[in-house]
């Protein structure tokens, strides 16, 4: 049920203006208002929680016509809506064939809930949960203390600081994040997504853009239809999934990673560590974190395993089509190089030995390398 609140608002409507070709109307109103809000808007939405004490807004209404006249007959019919629906403030800007641009100034809210047709949002200082969905538009949020959940069909959308949870999805826009203090789930339908540090789990998926993630508290998912991929820290497993780029993995408590056309390169994993591609080159520096069982595979391409002093393991190695033994190049005399037609095998205990390393490769050559 609907209660209008006439009593908590001061409403003013200006005088029609003309901007170019299009005539404009603005509906202001301030007043007291609760801990939280929700626009219904059909057009850009500008929300700024925490400043002042007043609640305020302004919602620019516009319209095409022809003539003044013409002009007044459209926007005579329109105004704005400010009710109470249970806890929240609700401001509504018309819909119709005119386009409404909404600002709200706000004291602290706990809860923000902006819903528009098409346009761009912009929602900061929110001291709780904000829910942002837009039709069409970039979306902007900073600042918000809760759970955060942003959704636009065909825009970017850029986030700053969150201090719990983040849901993003875009239909055809990159997905751009600063500081995300909970779990993050990142989609884009064809943009790029590029995380500066998210401390729960992460969760990234593109159809056809690159991901790059500066760090990860906990483990992280990742998968792109086409595009590098890079995993810079990870405090948790990597599983990537890239079906047409290379993938690049710094540090992190385990890699599961699988592309369909690109190279793989990770450099410092402790746990287990599967890569397959099946083009594509595969480097594997072994940095003294604790290796478990691991496998190594490409159908078409070298593969480098760089293993230092202080790591153990027992290789198992294999060219599957191989013109010559040096297809097999180690630098451990423990390593036995053996020839079986056209298959290369090289097994053996490095380092005193230790957990399983498989390696395989169908063409190419396979180095196993100290690390210098």
């Amino acid at each position: 049920m609907w209660l209008l609140l006439p009593f908590l608002m001061v409403a003013q409507q200006g005088g029609m203006v003309r901007e170019g070709d299009r005539f404009v109307r603005d509906f202001q109103g301030s007043g007291p208002v609760g801990k939280r809000l929700r626009v219904n808007a059909h057009g850009p939405v500008t929300v700024q929680a925490g400043v002042g004490n007043t609640f305020s807004y302004t919602v620019r209404v516009s319209v095409h016509a022809r003539t003044e006249s013409e002009a007044r007959r459209v926007l005579e019919h329109y105004s704005v809506r400010v009710a109470r629906q249970g806890e929240y403030t609700v401001l509504t800007a018309p819909a119709g064939p005119v386009v409404s641009t909404v600002v709200v100034r706000a004291p602290r809210l706990e809860d923000v809930v902006i819903a528009t047709s098409d346009g761009a949002v912009d929602a900061s200082g929110v001291d709780g949960r904000l829910d942002v969905n837009t039709g069409a538009g970039d979306v902007t949020a900073d600042r918000i203390q809760g759970d955060c959940t942003v959704s636009t069909g065909g825009g970017d959308i850029h986030v700053g600081t969150v201090g719990g949870a983040l849901r993003c999805s875009s239909g055809a826009g990159k997905v751009q994040v600063g500081t995300v203090r909970g779990t993050a789930d990142l989609r884009s339908a064809g943009g790029d997504i590029m995380v500066n540090e998210v401390l729960g789990m992460l969760r990234a998926e593109t159809g056809g853009g690159g991901i790059h993630i500066s760090r990860a508290g906990a483990g992280v998912t990742a998968s792109t239809g086409g595009g590098l991929v890079i995993v810079d820290q990870a405090g948790g497993v990597v599983s990537v999934r890239n079906m047409a780029g290379p993938v690049s993995i710094g540090s992190a408590a385990g890699v599961q990673c699988e592309s369909v056309s690109g190279g793989i390169h990770v450099s410092n994993v402790t746990g287990g560590l599967r890569a397959s591609t099946s083009l594509g080159n595969i480097v594997a520096n072994l940095l003294g974190g604790k290796l478990t069982d691991s496998f190594l595979s490409t159908a078409n391409g070298d593969i480098t395993v760089f293993i230092p002093s202080n790591v153990g393991v027992n290789i198992r190695a294999q060219i599957d089509s191989a013109d010559s033994p040096r297809r097999m190049a180690v630098d451990f005399p423990s390593l036995q190089v053996r020839r079986q037609g056209r298959v290369v095998v090289a097994e053996g205990a490095v380092n005193g030995g230790g957990p399983l390393l498989a390696i395989s490769a169908t063409v190419g050559t396979i180095y196993i390398r100290k690390q210098r």
